[in-house]
């Protein structure tokens, strides 16, 4: 066996074992999570090591449930003792907390089981050691500052992390999964004096071998730096915006958000009158699916043990479904989506997992022909997001658009409009690429508003 193997076989055991321990101390039903996780870093800033960390933990949660009262806690100490207090503490203070009416876990039905042959692929069992990760980030800063017009840099940066996720309930789950990831980066500045300007690139896989080399990424930072100098003050008006892949994400986070079942359940989203109505133009789909093989976030049970599947959240332009946990599917008379997401000292809560926006038929430039003037964004800037009213106003660079074309950059401004309308009136180019874990194509949005000066 394997040493990633065994401390896999040590962690299901563990698991079952403190599950046991809850049982006996008088917890009705209880589960369990438990979080290993290693990770090396490594910063350079002109050409110096600036910073190398290395961190290695685990973690072990427990949530018991006495009745319709439940309690979590959580340890780094795994030796018996311990692990007996730790379920005593917890069963004192379920019998001593508040009923929640909606608290416990799932229907057995519900429960994951591991599809026959499924590997997701998600640990390469590449582990670069401090060394390589030092040379990785001076080829990455180096090639950033080897473009004409960069000047100065923040700094090229290289890591790797692995970790394994478990998760265990008094049902008679166990799920326990390997997963990591690789990255490199680079940013840099270029100009000087006052007119000096930044940009970066950073780009992260599970499997070293998916990932871009450190020149490349090096070069994509500095090239970005120095198209942004000289930026144009723009005058305020309304005209179309077409987001940059890298902060078109950030609009299907907005959107995962406000379809989050806890934000519907309290009344605090703007879409929470919008199932199964068009919430975007016709065509427009967002997927989520913790099934893709090499996702950030696959995994084929949710962190109540329930089965994972790949689903369209909208479908031509319709609200199909909220992210939903046990607790908010029982607020909402519905059914767990398997979003449950966990940390060891929390009860459950719903989250995405691989979430996009799926590419429309149109080429970036396709999209962008017919603009005669427009914006094309690439850094956000704040947050000032309302997720209670969908108002959306944020700070903004990017590049002018003129005939169809990019232009001069442009900077010190902010674009403001409200999700609804935004969501109604977005186009997505054909230009997707899974990079972030939640991704979208090149995204046009008509009608926004800019304040410049």
């Amino acid at each position: 066996m394997s040493d990633h193997s065994q401390r896999a076989a040590e962690a299901q055991s563990l698991l079952s074992d403190l599950i046991a321990m809850a049982r006996k101390a008088g917890a009705e039903a209880a589960d369990a999570v438990y979080h290993e996780g290693r990770s090396l870093s490594a910063t350079v800033r002109m050409g110096q090591p600036e910073d190398v960390e290395s961190s290695e933990g685990r973690d072990l949660g427990l949530r018991v449930l006495v009745g319709q009262r439940q309690a979590c806690v959580s340890t780094n100490d795994f030796s018996t003792d311990a692990l007996q207090e730790l379920v005593g503490r917890a069963v004192s203070m379920a019998r001593a907390a508040p009923e929640d009416k909606f608290a416990g876990l799932p229907d057995a039905s519900q429960l994951a089981t591991r599809p026959e042959g499924l590997d997701l692929e998600l640990f390469d069992g590449v582990e670069l050691e401090m060394p390589q990760l030092l040379e990785r980030a001076r080829a990455a800063e180096a090639a950033a500052l080897a473009v004409t017009g960069v000047t100065n840099s923040e700094g090229g940066s290289a890591g790797r992390s692995f970790g394994l996720i478990g998760y265990a309930s008094s049902l008679g789950f166990t799920g326990v999964e390997w997963s990591g990831s690789h990255s490199i980066s680079a940013s840099v500045i270029a100009g000087r004096d006052t007119g000096m300007e930044r940009d970066w690139e950073y780009d992260a896989k599970t499997h070293f071998s998916d990932l871009r080399d450190p020149e490349t990424v090096g070069r994509r930072a500095g090239e970005r730096a120095v198209r942004r100098l000289n930026p144009l003050k723009l005058e305020s008006g309304a005209m179309p915006i077409v987001f940059d892949p890298r902060v078109a994400t950030s609009l299907v986070g907005h959107f995962a958000g406000a379809i989050n079942g806890a934000s519907v359940a309290r009344g605090t989203s703007f879409l929470k009158d919008k199932m199964g109505q068009k919430v975007f133009a016709d065509g427009v789909s967002i997927i989520d699916d913790p099934l893709r093989r090499r996702g950030f976030r696959s995994r084929w049970f949710d962190m109540e043990g329930v089965a994972r599947r790949k689903r369209a959240l909208v479908e031509d332009g319709r609200l199909t479904t909220w992210l939903l946990d046990c607790a908010t599917a029982r607020q909402l008379g519905l059914t767990s989506t398997g979003h449950a997401s966990r940390g060891t000292a929390s009860p459950p809560s719903p989250a995405p997992t691989n979430v996009y926006l799926a590419p429309g038929n149109l080429t970036p430039a396709e999209l962008m022909h017919d603009i005669k003037r427009g914006l094309y964004v690439t850094e956000l800037i704040g947050m000032g997001v309302n997720g209670v009213t969908g108002d959306y106003s944020r700070g903004a660079a990017g590049f002018l658009i003129v005939d169809g074309e990019l232009a001069e950059p442009v900077s010190e401004i902010t674009i403001a409009g409200n999700l609804k309308e935004m969501f109604a009136r977005l186009t997505p180019a054909n230009d997707l690429e899974f990079r972030f874990g939640t991704d979208a194509p090149t995204l046009r949005v008509d009608g926004m508003t800019i304040a410049g000066r």
